[in-house]
């Protein structure tokens, strides 16, 4: 069984361990890894504002039907995870807590204040559709750092789809990468397919440095974290050693890039707020790891 499968069913394991009865990707058609409804999916319904977010991103997350549930009804839903882990923190206005565990600061720093979903970042090229980050940590006027954004990936990297590089338009654009170089190399050599990465899909992560870079108008006041799903075997190794790659050409332009796994993060949360938020820690350990 490759990764991919691997995730899914465990996915699916844990749903009708909880009573959780699937349908298909097309109702009674597809493969039952769905949710009937989207609560079922999540640890808490989403908030009005985080609802909002999704309705407002380009990603169709929660957008179903009676005959074709939406993307955040799959059990290996990344968004859905996403907002498992980070939507909780934001209700209790607890950024600060969540912006820690994935070590983008010190532990009793309080400048994360408010956790957006879906946020759209222009990178300045024409015509081009904005990358929408899958989560944001937005800091005060005290932190060094304006942003905190996270690329959450799933089953996604598994899925052995292939990955597009960048449009020639970004690449045609000198200024945008006038102090990212070693990017730019990169950006040049991935596109306009990506034949060196096979599970990272770099050309989005660009695509974010990029947009960030630009709404801060420095490289030095925003901080990316690709947060994924670690998986035994083959796949999942290669996977990490594509983002130890990946993570040494933005250190060479001395961007502010940082990776972590679901698991290290869950295990993080885990030891540190199991006696103060036990059903947030409960749900996480029983279904992500």
């Amino acid at each position: 069984m490759n990764c991919y499968h691997y995730i899914i069913s465990k996915q699916v394991q844990w749903a009708l361990n909880h009573g959780i009865d699937l349908i298909g990707s097309e109702g009674k058609r597809g493969a039952h890894a769905y949710t009937q409804d989207l609560s079922q999916n999540l640890f808490e319904s989403l908030l009005p504002s985080v609802e909002d977010s999704f309705r407002e991103g380009n990603g169709g997350e929660i957008e179903g039907s009676l005959d074709k549930p939406a993307k955040m009804q799959a059990v290996h839903s990344s968004s859905a995870l996403g907002v498992n882990v980070f939507q909780y923190w934001e209700k209790n206005h607890k950024a600060p807590v969540i912006a820690t565990a994935c070590r983008f600061c010190a532990k009793g720093n309080d400048s994360s204040e408010r956790i957006i979903f879906e946020e759209k970042f222009r990178t300045g090229i024409r015509n081009r559709i904005p990358p929408n980050i899958d989560v944001v940590i937005h800091n005060n006027e005290k932190s060094r750092f304006r942003y905190f954004a996270i690329e959450c990936k799933f089953t996604e990297a598994y899925s052995h789809e292939g990955h597009s590089g960048l449009a020639q338009a970004y690449l045609e654009n000198p200024s945008i990468w006038s102090d990212i170089p070693h990017l730019y190399d990169l950006a040049k050599t991935i596109s306009p397919d990506d034949h060196l990465f096979s599970y990272l899909h770099a050309a989005q992560l660009i695509k974010h440095i990029l947009g960030l870079k630009k709404a801060c108008q420095s490289k030095d006041t925003f901080k990316l974290l690709y947060l994924w799903y670690d998986a035994p075997g083959k796949d999942g190794y290669i996977h990490g050693e594509e983002v130890e790659r990946f993570s040494q050409i933005a250190d060479a332009d001395n961007v502010h890039f940082i990776s972590l796994t679901y698991q290290e993060l869950i295990i993080s949360l885990a030891k540190e707020y199991r006696q103060e938020h036990p059903e947030y820690i409960k749900y996480l350990t029983q279904r992500y790891l």
